[in-house]
């Protein structure tokens, strides 16, 4: 399979960076390296559209510079690459993630099986790591969960795993929604996986809503979690920084959301708050 490489340089990094990343996962991009200077984006060379790319709104937006090369990169099988470079994830001493040729371990308690293919949340993150984290000190037995932005569904089996009756994973991109059709099959977690965006919200009310995304999607679809969460439910969110905290809190303040709990990684976290 042939790839086109995108060598993006942002100045500032940050915010940026996760801003980019957000557009660029809307067109056919598979995977995304980040860089000191800013990102590395991939996609299949046959669904390469550079005209889709200069079009991207942030590339002319204020208070952010952001330039690009393009190469095409040699014809390799390129989830073979990914394997090799893919270790396994001790959470906590807690949660074991895990592709098929890693050894188990039996000595933690919980275990779940990844795909190592291109897709986000794989656990080497700290959103999803702090996600996990916060996970382990929730209560899943017997609710509806939701996870938003699912990518390889890693919260929604782990979800499931915890006891939950029913549990959806939403994501905009096609490859974290095979990926998480395939990694529910290898757990053996019953979960819904839907391709999508807040749009396939419908009327289904949530006990729990997990949505790990990035701070401007986040800020733009609080309100339409609330409207899906139950009397009381609990609102568990990251792809955000420290710096951030103000800003998400002052959101889901004008909802009726309260502030739980936060975790903390590498200047990333995770926030709970309930309704």
């Amino acid at each position: 399979m042939k790839y086109t490489e995108y060598q993006f340089i942002i100045t500032p990094v940050e915010p940026w960076r996760d801003i980019l990343t957000a557009y660029l996962a809307e067109l056919p991009f598979e995977s995304f390296v980040e860089t000191d200077e800013g990102l590395l984006a991939y996609i299949k060379t046959a669904e390469d559209d550079e005209k889709s790319v200069q079009k991207l709104p942030i590339l002319s937006s204020n208070g952010v510079k952001i330039s690009y090369m393009r190469q095409a990169l040699p014809d390799v099988n390129w989830n073979e690459e990914w394997e090799k470079n893919f270790t396994p994830i001790n959470v906590e001493n807690q949660i074991y993630l895990h592709a098929h040729f890693h050894p188990k371990r039996d000595d933690i308690p919980h275990q779940i099986i990844i795909e190592p293919k291109m897709s986000f949340g794989t656990g080497h993150h700290e959103t999803t790591y702090n996600m996990l984290c916060a996970m382990l000190t929730m209560d899943f037995a017997g609710k509806d969960v939701l996870d938003m932005g699912s990518g390889t569904a890693v919260l929604a089996i782990f979800a499931k795993q915890q006891g939950a009756r029913y549990v959806e994973a939403i994501d905009i991109d096609e490859w974290s929604y095979s990926n998480a059709m395939e990694n529910a099959q290898k757990n053996k977690a019953e979960i819904t996986v839907k391709l999508g965006d807040t749009s396939l919200l419908g009327e289904h009310s949530f006990d729990i809503i997990l949505a790990n995304i990035n701070k401007n999607i986040l800020l733009q679809d609080i309100r339409h979690y609330v409207k899906n969460l139950n009397p009381n439910g609990q609102l568990l969110l990251s792809g955000i920084y420290e710096h951030d905290f103000d800003d998400i809190i002052a959101e889901c303040s004008r909802y009726g959301l309260k502030f739980v709990q936060k975790w903390v990684k590498n200047d990333w976290i995770s926030i709970l708050l309930q309704l």
